[in-house]
């Protein structure tokens, strides 16, 4: 089914207004590399996927927002202020979120609107869902309340990076240039999400670099590359025990960062990418820190670790691996994708066995690259391989996973998915 036709039936159920709703297309994502480098200033290798969210919006009279999920039949209902208080832990504190900070940072954008929208992306796989939820509410409360046309949103909204920028502090809840912070949905992720959601290219990955954001360079994908996705049925939810764990991989970075301001308080560095940049031998002093200064929540070695993971991903492997996909030398890509899956499972400690064993399975199947993506402790693993082998190859894969762990055949999910398109409005087909 193609995006239009997405839409199209999700504009449906606004019933005999169907005509008059706005329609938008918002993708899931890929994080290709990148592992937990957002949120500190990091590289990420992104695209979209051909799966997401299919959208249409209603304007209301009234400052109500009104969320149906097309395909469950489950749905939401509050009043858009600045003391809207989300649900935690439920689906609809992603919409309610967006429409309490859009009331807080722009005052009068309290315009409601009926939404409608329908996902073919696995839930808590690691592909993004939420933040394409994010994205879009967003859409459709800005074109609601026409937030592009007024000044207060100009002044720090003027392009498609910064947008992605604040809807990442949106999701976190930190602040964004002038405007303050608030509770987020309570996970301490950043904007590579966003991003690649609102910039992603089709067939193309994009490296781009966050705090600010900033595309680096797109790289075109082999013509006959595509992804074969492995949801492995071990949900990531950033809900309970599994929030707690992506936050303590984030806090680890943010413990760096401290231990180094105690001992240089007049070298400040907003972000631990901009402190690795700082000079030629910023990772040997920061390391040495780690080793003298023991931190009074995180162990040293956990610290140190963390550390050479971030400094690995974000400096070496990704601007290494973007090369090597530009000029087609893919056998040295796949090499720097399993030294990034190596770094997840020594460094952030994020790695499940069944993720594990699904990158493994996937290069000794024939993969061009494979790895585990996203906040980890479960979720989804891509494997790049040729179009033309894709079929085979994730009847294959999925075959050696559930003679392994038979107790997810009922939950795991194997697709196919080409880089696809960034989030876009989809008009009203006659």
């Amino acid at each position: 089914m193609s995006i239009e036709e997405k839409v199209a039936r999700v504009r449906e159920a606004h019933g005999r207004r169907a005509r008059d709703a706005r329609g938008w297309w918002v993708p899931g994502r890929i994080e290709v590399l990148g592992k937990h480098t957002d949120y500190v200033g990091g590289r990420s290798l992104l695209c979209a996927v051909e799966q997401g969210f299919a959208v249409s919006a209603l304007p209301r009279t009234d400052s109500r927002l009104r969320v149906i999920d097309v395909g469950t039949g489950e749905s939401t209902d509050a009043e858009i202020s600045p003391a809207l208080a989300p649900r935690a832990g439920h689906w609809s504190n992603y919409p309610l979120t967006v429409a309490r900070r859009l009331a807080r940072d722009f005052p009068g954008a309290q315009r409601g609107v009926d939404l409608a929208v329908a996902s073919d992306l696995p839930i808590a796989a690691g592909l993004s869902s939420s933040s394409a939820f994010v994205v879009a509410t967003y859409l459709a409360l800005a074109d609601a309340n026409a937030l592009a046309e007024r000044p207060d949103h100009r002044a720090v909204i003027g392009t498609q990076e910064q947008l992605a920028e604040y809807l990442g502090a949106v999701e976190n809840g930190l602040t964004y240039r002038m405007l303050a912070e608030d509770h987020g949905v309570g996970t301490s992720g950043g904007s590579e999400d966003h991003t690649a959601i609102l910039l992603g290219e089709r067939d193309a990955v994009i490296q781009s670099s966050c705090a600010p954001v900033r595309v680096e360079r797109v790289v075109p994908l082999p013509a006959d590359a595509v992804f074969v996705i492995a949801a492995s049925g071990v949900l990531a939810e950033k809900t309970g025990a599994t929030m707690a764990h992506y936050n303590a991989v984030a806090a680890r970075a943010k413990a760096v960062l401290e231990l180094w301001r105690s001992v240089s308080p007049t070298e400040e560095s907003p972000t631990l990418a901009a402190l690795l940049a700082s000079s030629d031998d910023a990772y040997e002093r920061l390391d040495r820190v780690l080793g003298e200064i023991a931190h009074p929540r995180h162990p040293a070695e956990s610290l140190r670790r963390r550390l050479r993971q971030f400094r690995d991903e974000s400096m070496e492997i990704i601007p290494a691996a973007a090369e090597a996909l530009a000029r087609g030398d893919l056998a040295h890509f796949g090499a720097l994708v399993d030294r990034s899956q190596a770094g997840a499972e020594w460094g952030l400690e994020n790695q499940i066995p069944e993720t594990i064993a699904l990158a493994r399975d996937a290069r000794e199947l024939g993969a061009i690259a494979a790895s585990a993506f996203g906040a980890g402790f479960g979720g989804s693993v891509y494997a790049l391989v040729r179009e033309g082998d894709a079929v085979a190859f994730r009847e294959a894969w999925q075959s050696r996973y559930l003679a392994r762990f038979p107790q997810h055949a009922a939950t795991a999910r194997f697709f196919v998915t080409r880089a696809g398109t960034r989030a876009m409005g989809i008009e009203q087909q006659s």
